[in-house]
């Protein structure tokens, strides 16, 4: 049996004490989720430019895999309402 003000992992709700170190991940999530965004935007760039034209398939296939992983990342951390928070401050 679990001591009284600590759940387990996974049952959603976190004791006062540790909301700290919750908001504190959650922050260096979306810090990287802005990594990936600026990662997708280079990548977008990269297909209109005509020098890379070559390499059209690779680029495409690196966006592709880059918008799948942040789709998981989303789905993971939970961070539909933090990124519809962050658009509206926008």
């Amino acid at each position: 049996m679990q001591p009284e003000g600590r759940g387990r992992r996974g049952e959603g709700e976190c004791s006062p004490r540790y909301k700290g170190a919750q908001t504190f991940r959650r922050g260096r999530a979306l810090e990287f989720y802005r990594q990936l965004e600026t990662k997708r935007d280079t990548l977008k760039k990269q297909l209109a430019v005509p020098e890379l034209q070559s390499i059209h398939p690779v680029i495409a296939g690196e966006l592709k895999a880059t918008e799948a992983i942040m789709n998981d990342f989303v789905a993971l951390f939970q961070l539909n309402e933090f990124l519809e928070n962050a658009q509206q401050e926008d």
